[in-house]
């Protein structure tokens, strides 16, 4: 319990950055290294893949980042194109939360499924990277796809670790509730 006070602190003293993660001003490869690093709702959600991932084991360790990734990619062309969606801030929160308690609770959804939903929300968190852009695409989108796969590389290390993914799904959920309300 002492563990997950910790990490709920954590994610509530990370909240301010959620609002440096939409900056508009990411250019290059840099910009997207950086641009997952910058909000504390991208950062949280890339490793709650991981854990997930991780808490699921078997093919969806290689499934579940490879569909967010893929949804990622495909968001951010779509949003570097100009396309708007409503709700899409909400719904990259939702995505913490969502993968936070998925996490914690392990819960085991048929493979097809559990790809489909972090693809869903990968390509909300790609809308966004993608409509923060500025200037050329290919770099731009190689640096994020980078340190999102990086951080759902780590998700699944801390996964690995013995009762890990529920702990930290936990805290990452609480700490998307505390941005909530940021």
């Amino acid at each position: 319990m002492k563990k997950l006070g910790i990490l709920a602190g954590l994610g509530t003293a990370l909240t301010p950055m959620a609002a440096l993660a939409h900056d508009g001003h990411a250019v290059g490869f840099l910009g997207g290294l950086a641009h997952p690093l910058t909000g504390a709702d991208h950062l949280l959600a890339m490793l709650a893949v991981g854990l997930w991932a991780a808490a699921l084991g078997g093919r969806a360790v290689v499934a579940l980042p490879l569909a967010f990734v893929g949804a990622l990619a495909a968001g951010a062309g779509l949003g570097a194109a100009g396309l708007a969606l409503p709700m899409v801030e909400p719904g990259i929160l939702a995505s913490v939360m969502v993968l936070g308690m998925l996490s914690a609770l392990a819960l085991r959804l048929p493979l097809p499924v559990a790809a489909a939903g972090v693809a869903g929300f990968g390509l909300l968190h790609g809308l966004a990277h993608g409509a923060e852009m500025t200037g050329a695409f290919a770099p731009y989108a190689a640096g994020f796809v980078a340190t999102s796969l990086a951080l759902h590389l780590a998700g699944l290390g801390l996964g690995r670790w013995s009762g890990a993914a529920r702990v930290l799904g936990a805290g990452t959920a609480l700490a998307g509730l505390a941005l909530s309300f940021a």
